[in-house]
């Protein structure tokens, strides 16, 4: 994982405009480089989102991050946030999604002093929740829509929660 950068725009394009990504995370395909190097500058960008990088060519093959109370597309207290990720089609199925969120959540327990992380994912794409399983969520059986979600507000999505002290005894 590392920050985003405005020279990722190609990398993201290829992969961000592949119509099987966006909509599984809530967003439209890319449709543009510039429109890639926009989203790197405004959505990506900050201490929240980190790219997820291929270490063997160090190209952006995916997203990994927290969203704040604020930003989440779920009702949550301030000391909780919300984690989301995508990676790239080609690299589906190979571990990497849980090895970030892993890294994530570590530091939104250990660094960012956060109580409760929540994750949710469409009921067509069980691999996401299943990326959250494995890294200690558990489901709280409720089912939810995002309505602030480009794509897929309309769609109901299942919500996943992983406690402090669920994470401590892990």
């Amino acid at each position: 994982m590392r920050p985003w950068r405005d020279d990722d725009a190609e990398a993201l394009f290829k992969y961000a405009s592949d119509p099987e990504v966006g909509p599984r995370a809530g967003w439209p395909p890319h449709q543009s480089v510039e429109e890639s190097r926009e989203i790197i500058r405004t959505v990506f960008g900050g201490e929240t989102m980190w790219a997820v990088e291929w270490k063997e060519t160090g190209e952006a093959i995916g997203c990994v991050g927290y969203l704040p109370a604020a930003s989440s597309n779920l009702q949550i207290d301030e000391n909780q946030c919300e984690v989301g990720y995508w990676i790239a089609h080609p690299y589906w199925g190979k571990g990497i999604c849980t090895e970030a969120l892993q890294l994530v959540i570590d530091h939104c327990f250990n660094e960012k002093g956060f109580t409760i992380l929540w994750g949710d994912y469409f009921l067509d794409n069980p691999a996401s929740g299943r990326v959250m399983k494995k890294c200690g969520f558990v489901d709280t059986d409720e089912e939810t829509r995002c309505p602030k979600l480009e794509v897929g507000a309309d769609r109901p999505v299942k919500v996943m929660k992983l406690t402090i002290e669920q994470y401590r005894r892990n």
